[in-house]
């Protein structure tokens, strides 16, 4: 009896020490497909989508594909266009999109920027009045 509880408690504890020593854990339903080279979580993360603000690009962990702005149409691919080589998405700034699981990225920046530029624009009014 004594040997048992002992196990239902190491066991857990090595495990959960072990996964705290891996690194990265990332929470994904396409586990076997390995994330692009340039993300690194902290720990365990739960976004779906990462945005490159200076590209316009957007990242989908769960689909594994880009999504970005070219002349006014967002176009959804697997590997990024060749102009986009010379980026390095390690060094460029990233946004984790949190608030956000859907699958129609678009709308969700099309939204989120319609909102960015009203609270710029309040806030930008109420400095003036001040």
């Amino acid at each position: 009896m004594k040997v048992s509880k002992f196990i239902l408690v190491v066991i857990p504890m090595f495990t959960f020490m072990g996964l705290e020593s891996c690194g990265p854990v990332i929470i994904s339903s396409r586990p076997s497909l390995p994330t692009p080279a340039w993300f690194y979580p902290n720990r365990v993360v739960n976004v779906r989508y990462i945005y490159f603000p200076e590209y316009y690009v957007y990242y989908d962990l769960t689909l594994r594909n880009y999504t970005y702005l070219n002349n006014g149409a967002w176009l959804t691919v697997n590997v990024l266009p060749q102009r986009f080589n010379t980026v390095n998405l390690r060094r460029v700034k990233q946004v984790r999109v949190k608030d956000y699981y859907g699958d129609n990225i678009r709308e969700y920046h099309s939204t989120r920027r319609n909102n960015d530029s009203s609270t710029r624009r309040r806030s930008n009014t109420n400095r003036r009045h001040s």
